[in-house]
């Protein structure tokens, strides 16, 4: 029917009108914290480029997951800054690893608190790559030997769920293998599938230390210009027996993230990564914006366009205004 008959502003008059036919709604269930684990004791190291983040030691990583269950955050997500890196990522498979130590701690502590192991290498590794490197290059399939052995390493120590975020030609695969091999066939894989190389993820380089020594990640990392290489993609990782896909970063691939949902229909993450993060700070510390409804309108615009859960620096900030 036309004007005046259909009135949409009808249902805007108030905000218990509002709500009732709200069609996306956003709970800090709907969240995962990424953390960053670094060696010592009692360390509680500011990322300047990050308000309100901190590089933490295993203890006070374990101290910081308190708010979070208190306020209904359901997992965190770890990376790892370790004491000492080489080419082959030693540390990152290393049964003493640093993410290792962690979840046993955490485990100890929260074990309802669901537990995402990152499973990279640039954290880990003296040149800065995801990968291994020779005369320049990273080569794939001798990554994936290297990412075999640290799922293994992860899900020993108690991670629920293993997160491939290297974009790896058969890292899904390579990963399950070693999984079901090893006795963990219940350990299920989030894939980061569609994985681009982004503008976005320059405060991450802070918080992991984690900046290339050469070149950049673009022979490995998606170009932000191609939309149906992110289906292709996202289908060889849930033919290599990925259980749940993400799309990295999500603001500015929200078409890519409802494609995926539509086409695949997996439970499908989103990473609002650290430079949607920091802009938002950014723009309030100036008096810019509304700091509260910009990073919650975000959030929802992300779950609206087809995330079942959200991996965001705001998680717990997010969970308490929710509340």
């Amino acid at each position: 029917m036309a004007f005046p008959i259909d009135r949409l502003r009808r249902l805007r008059q108030s905000p218990g009108l509002r709500r009732l036919v709200r069609e996306t709604t956003l709970d800090a269930g709907d969240f995962v914290m990424p953390l960053f684990v670094r060696p010592g004791k009692g360390e509680r190291r500011a990322i300047k480029s990050m308000p309100g983040h901190f590089q933490y030691s295993v203890d006070e990583t374990v101290k910081a997951c308190a708010p979070l269950v208190s306020a209904g955050v359901p997992g965190v997500i770890l990376f790892g800054i370790p004491d000492k890196k080489d080419a082959r990522a030693s540390n990152a498979y290393a049964k003493d690893g640093i993410v290792q130590k962690a979840a046993r701690a955490i485990k100890d502590k929260y074990p309802e608190l669901v537990l995402m192991a990152d499973l990279c290498f640039c954290e880990y590794t003296d040149h800065g790559h995801c990968g291994v490197v020779e005369d320049g290059q990273i080569l794939n399939d001798p990554t994936l030997e290297l990412a075999a052995k640290t799922a293994v390493s992860q899900a020993e120590a108690g991670f629920d769920v293993i997160a491939p975020s290297g974009m790896m030609d058969g890292q899904v695969a390579a990963i399950r293998k070693a999984l079901d091999s090893s006795g963990k066939s219940m350990t299920p894989i989030l894939a980061y599938a569609a994985k681009y190389s982004s503008a976005f993820y320059g405060p991450f380089r802070d918080a992991a230390e984690s900046p290339p020594k050469f070149g950049d990640r673009s022979s490995y990392q998606m170009d932000p210009a191609n939309f149906n290489e992110a289906l292709r993609e996202t289908a060889l990782d849930v033919a290599e027996g990925a259980d749940m896909v993400m799309v990295k970063p999500a603001l500015p691939y929200l078409d890519v993230l409802r494609a995926v949902k539509d086409r695949f229909g997996l439970p499908t993450a989103a990473y609002a990564v650290s430079g949607e993060f920091s802009m938002i700070k950014a723009a309030a510390a100036n008096g810019w914006i509304d700091e509260k409804r910009a990073a919650l309108e975000s959030l929802t615009s992300i779950k609206r366009a087809g995330a079942d859960f959200i991996l965001t620096y705001y998680a717990l900030e997010a969970a308490r205004w929710l509340a």
